[in-house]
This record gives structure tokens, C-alpha cells and sequence, in this order.
């Protein structure tokens, strides 16, 4: 793929590579602004070569992943670093929700219920149904197996299902409702 083709397929995918990145980085805007950057950086410089055995797509999508989850570990050895020499302060709270998320309370409850997923359960649950991804594609971008993805993806359905029907008792405050 030429330089002019790679830049118009990152250009057609950034919105959907943005949602991934806020995925992987637990809704950090800020986090995946910069793994978003990094990615887009090492494609085009060609540190990451795509090389057609999959879509375009869900190869940038398993470079997204793989750069947040080593971005996640450089930051937690900065933080581990960070409290030696601090000896005793407290790591900051981490970033709150986005405020558009909580406004809505159905999108509250589903983050909720995802949250509660097992990691590769909400990966792949969140390919499927935020980025139409196959589950095929999917597990090329988590880098398990088809039959993992699948496992996961029906154990997860099925488990989001159970939670959500769970919350639906519940106030968003989380007291019981009235019957």
C-alpha cells in the first residue's frame, strides 16, 4: 500500500480507531489521544507494516490494542518508579467517566455491566457491537484463536445479559426499586 492510499485508510478509520483507543485506554480521552497519535506515527513511518492478511481495519485496530496495552505498562512502571521515590505519597484517583456517558443512564448501566466482564469478554463484546467487527476479526485484532474469541463472545453476551437484568432492580443510585 502507498504512503497516499495508508493515509486515506487512517483518515476513513480515525473515528472508529478513536472509539477503540478510548476502549483500550478505560475511557481516558487523553490516553487515547496520545496511543492514537503513537499508532498513527509508527504506520506511517513504517515501524508497523500492514500486511493484507486481514483488513486494514482490524489490523490497525490490533496495533491500537498493542500500543495501549504497552503504554499502560510504561505507565505503570513510571507509577511503581514514581512511588519509590515518593515513599508513601497516594497515586492520584483515576480520571472520571465521561460526563455525556453519565448523562445517560441506559449507557450507564451498559458501561457498568461491561466493566464487570472478564478483559477479553468486553474486548471482543465491544468489536463486535461498537466497531462491526466479525468475531473472525475480532480475535485477529485480541490475538487469540477464533474458537477463544467465540468462547468469550458468547460467555460474555451471556453474562451481560444476567447484569443488565440485575441493574434494572436497581435506582441510579443503586437502591432497590420499588415493586
Amino acid at each position: 500500500m502507498d504512503e497516499v492510499e495508508l493515509k486515506r485508510q487512517l483518515e476513513r478509520a480515525h473515528a472508529d480507531c478513536f472509539g477503540w483507543a478510548m476502549a483500550c485506554c478505560g475511557r481516558d480521552r487523553d490516553d487515547a489521544e496520545e496511543v492514537l497519535q503513537t499508532v498513527y506515527l509508527t504506520v506511517l513511518d513504517g515501524r508497523a507494516r500492514y500486511d493484507g492478511r486481514s483488513t486494514f481495519r482490524t489490523w490497525l485496530f490490533g496495533v491500537i490494542r498493542r500500543t495501549a496495552a504497552s503504554e499502560r505498562r510504561k505507565a505503570w512502571l513510571r507509577g511503581l518508579l514514581l512511588k519509590r521515590e515518593a515513599d508513601g505519597m497516594k497515586p492520584e484517583a483515576p480520571a472520571s467517566p465521561d460526563a455525556e456517558l453519565d448523562r445517560d443512564s441506559r449507557r450507564d448501566s451498559l458501561r457498568h455491566a461491561l466493566a464487570h466482564l472478564a478483559t477479553r469478554q468486553r474486548e471482543v463484546l465491544q468489536l463486535v457491537f461498537y466497531h462491526d467487527l466479525t468475531v473472525d476479526e475480532a480475535a485477529t485484532v485480541m490475538g487469540v484463536g477464533v474458537g477463544s474469541a467465540r468462547t468469550h463472545y458468547a460467555r460474555g453476551k451471556a453474562r451481560l445479559a444476567v447484569l443488565l437484568d440485575d441493574m434494572k432492580d436497581f435506582d441510579d443510585d443503586g437502591r432497590e426499586r420499588a415493586s
